[in-house]
């Protein structure tokens, strides 16, 4: 008999999902599977996450967490904001590579539709704070659409990089080029140091 109480299962399934997804992709995230590693029956999560989009949202909350944390780790807030938004697109892109299988639950649409546990509040304050760094670098824009219009460029990147497509469409192999031709396209180009 397990006598774990319910908030420790919760967060057990939870990072065992964050652990399945990390090693092995999003499609590994099934319910009998979690289950499995976290030595419950398989009907046990129904308990905590009534159904299956539910514990995938809660899984990908973490990533965004995850994601969250390495911004506010590495964003430098005596910087300028163009070099900011730099550094934050640069973290967005490593997180894509390094957590390949979490980036794709995050940003899936079904996940984020759903509103299931808050997701979509979890995500909207790196987009806010994307935004607003946007405003003061493009102050005559508007703000939303060019940091949309960044953010999709951007996972544009991470997705094309992922599979191989910008490598053999340019022969590259670094895909610091394209963020910064991203951000110039964006932002206008960056001034040049003296």
């Amino acid at each position: 008999m397990d006598h774990e109480g319910d908030d420790g299962l919760r967060g057990r399934l939870v990072r065992v999902g964050v652990e399945l997804v990390n090693a092995e992709g999003a499609q590994a995230l099934t319910l009998r599977e979690i289950a499995r590693r976290a030595g419950v029956s398989h009907g046990a999560p129904r308990r905590h996450f009534p159904t299956h989009l539910d514990l995938l949202s809660a899984i990908a909350r973490q990533g965004f967490a995850e994601l969250a944390d390495r911004v506010a780790a590495e964003d430098r807030e005596t910087a300028g904001p163009r070099e900011r938004i730099a550094l934050l697109a640069g973290v967005y892109l490593d997180y894509a590579a390094a957590r390949r299988g979490m980036y794709e639950l995050m940003f899936r649409h079904d996940l984020l539709r759903s509103g299931r546990l808050g997701l979509r509040e979890t995500s909207l304050p790196l987009f806010a704070r994307l935004t607003g760094l946007v405003a003061l670098v493009r102050p005559g824009a508007d703000p939303a659409v060019v940091a949309g219009a960044l953010w999709a460029n951007l996972h544009g990147i991470a997705q094309l990089w992922h599979w191989g497509s910008l490598r053999l469409a340019t022969g590259g192999d670094d895909p610091a080029p394209f963020l910064t031709a991203a951000l110039d396209a964006h932002l206008g180009p960056a001034e040049p140091t003296r």
